[in-house]
């Protein structure tokens, strides 16, 4: 099959600078895994050169095989421990005032994983109080009271991405269904927690379908949507079907935010956890 060369707008940064490299050693050191090298992030550069990471737990082995995303597959280790203390400890060496985590599908555990993203969100707020956070979850095979044990810790964001419309789901994503993940929305949005999702587009999805699929989030609850460029990953993913231009991007956030959304991240690089920062409400005292 041919591959389709990328457009100018799609030429990303080579990482450099202090702030990147001091990133990269607290990762290295602390043995931690980030979507950032595992997603191959097209923002890592950024991200990291501005102090940031989305960090990834649950190990680095996903028990699915999505055909768009690069993480590893496979049978995954036994959950580490340490892995919520060394999570919270290098937020606060990198004196992030922001985390965001994410984690692999673990359809291994019989909770999904759910007790151990307790433990790691609650450790993180032990060990930085002051540090707001947003968490990018699987969809937990639909069970509202393993999504509820995430509720409960009280993230202050909870992000659960559809990818991609619903006619192309089934061939997208493994195992994960189209009106599962929007179950998950709802089930986040009736908390009052900030609900948020992402979309990749580039895989053959018609307009129509993107809007169908903004006003599906909506009806369920979701506040905050990102959309970006699906790129792939290796030549044994999904073959890239179309280079969404920039300008349609625009037209696309402007017709989400018509559409209800409180804030739509919209363009070729956006990523889930791009700007997340500026997605949280202000704290009310």
């Amino acid at each position: 099959m041919e591959t389709r060369r990328k457009p100018d707008w799609l030429k990303i940064k080579v990482p450099i600078g202090t702030n990147y490299r001091h990133v990269k050693g607290v990762v290295r050191d602390h043995h931690l895994h980030t979507i950032c090298t595992s997603g191959q992030c097209p923002n890592m550069g950024e991200c990291w050169g501005a102090g940031t990471a989305t960090f990834m737990i649950l190990g680095e082995i996903c028990t699915r095989s999505c055909k768009f995303c690069a993480t590893k597959t496979g049978r995954p280790k036994p959950l580490d421990p340490n892995e919520p203390a060394n999570v919270a400890r290098s937020v606060q060496l990198m004196n992030l005032k922001h985390a965001v985590i994410t984690s692999v599908d673990r359809d291994d555990l019989p909770d999904g994983g759910a007790a151990h993203w307790v433990e790691t969100i609650n450790k993180i707020k032990e060990v930085n109080p002051d540090t707001t956070m947003e968490v990018l979850i699987p969809d937990f095979d639909g069970k509202p009271e393993l999504v509820k044990q995430i509720i409960d810790a009280k993230p202050d964001i909870i992000s659960h991405n559809l990818e991609t419309i619903e006619r192309l789901t089934p061939q997208v994503r493994s195992k994960a269904e189209y009106n599962i993940s929007l179950k998950v929305i709802k089930t986040i949005s009736e908390s009052g927690t900030v609900s948020k999702s992402g979309l990749m587009l580039g895989l053959g999805e018609t307009l129509d379908e993107i809007y169908k699929t903004m006003d599906d989030l909506v009806a369920n609850g979701c506040e905050i949507l990102t959309m970006g460029q699906y790129l792939q990953p290796t030549k044994i993913h999904l073959p890239v079907e179309e280079y969404v231009h920039p300008d349609k991007f625009r037209s696309l956030k402007e017709e989400g935010l018509r559409r209800g959304f409180r804030i739509v991240e919209s363009g070729p690089l956006v990523r889930s956890s791009y700007h997340a920062e500026r997605h949280i409400r202000p704290r009310v005292n």
